[in-house]
């Protein structure tokens, strides 16, 4: 899937906006590959996979597309 950064925190993690999608997707700095969160500005696009979670699902192996 791809996705544009919607917002990044001071915590190490963001918000991903899919088209389509009614809300953004949780990422953590642990789930970005070849990149790291402080080189990721908002208005990026991110590829990456999904994982379902208790609090639902959440961006894997997130990467720069």
């Amino acid at each position: 899937m791809t996705g544009t950064i919607k917002r990044l925190t001071p915590n190490g993690f963001g918000f991903i906006g899919v088209e389509g999608m009614e809300k953004d997707l949780f990422f953590h700095s642990n789930a970005l590959v070849g990149v790291t969160f402080e080189e990721l500005r908002e208005g990026d696009l991110l590829s990456f996979e999904t994982e379902q979670t208790q609090k639902g699902p959440n961006a894997v192996n997130v990467q720069r597309a």
